[in-house]
């Protein structure tokens, strides 16, 4: 390995460094579980969409908004969306950025009930669609009413989020850190990596 490589491994080692503090301050034992183990908020160690997920998305948000932690690039993404914020509508908690849950929900029952179509079906849990016309599909509240139904996603293309340069030049490209609409396919793409699991893919590094 010559000199040149050498100092451009150091340097995406040193780029990649998460969820380090600035300054001596107390948090969390689940926080600094994560700091302990060199833990990012991307591979946040609670179940995704739980109150403990949410609970330290928006602590590490509260510490990056004042300064108090450095975060790596997909880290920073993450609490710079709406993730993890909520409002009460109602009797429900809706959480934004994430498919809509009620405090008594588990993500196995995310809006069961609602329609599409007269049919059935899952908002905010995006699924792959073999039959085309994209690879993925997700269905959504519209903000006037009703129910849309978002395909995104080549299916002639794979997605190669877990290679860091392809990641960030995709989300350079597209803008990702400006999509905030969750109706739209763009928001889809870029946030493919938080729903790795149920899609089959082999990262959940932000797209």
């Amino acid at each position: 390995m010559n000199l040149r490589e050498l100092i451009r491994e150091a340097l995406e080692q040193h780029l990649d460094k998460t969820l380090v503090l600035k300054e001596d301050v107390e948090v969390s034992k689940e926080l600094q579980y994560h700091i302990d183990n060199g833990m990012s908020l991307t591979d946040n160690a609670f179940r995704i969409y739980s109150e403990g997920y949410f609970n330290l998305v928006n602590e590490v948000r509260d510490l990056y908004n004042e300064g108090l932690i450095d975060l790596n690039e997909e880290d920073r993404l993450m609490v710079e969306s709406d993730l993890g914020k909520k409002v009460k509508i109602g009797n429900e908690i809706i959480y934004l950025d994430a498919p809509y849950i009620s405090e008594t929900e588990t993500e196995e029952d995310i809006l069961a009930e609602a329609k599409h179509h007269g049919k059935n079906v899952n908002l905010g849990k995006p699924f792959r669609t073999p039959g085309g016309p994209k690879k993925f599909a997700v269905y959504v509240r519209k903000p006037g009413g009703g129910i849309k139904k978002v395909t995104f996603g080549d299916p002639n293309l794979r997605i190669k989020n877990s290679n860091k340069k392809r990641a960030k030049s995709f989300r350079a490209r597209h803008k990702c850190s400006q999509k905030k609409d969750r109706t739209t396919a763009g928001y889809w793409s870029c946030h493919v990596g938080r729903y790795a699991k149920q899609l089959g893919l082999s990262s959940s590094n932000s797209w």
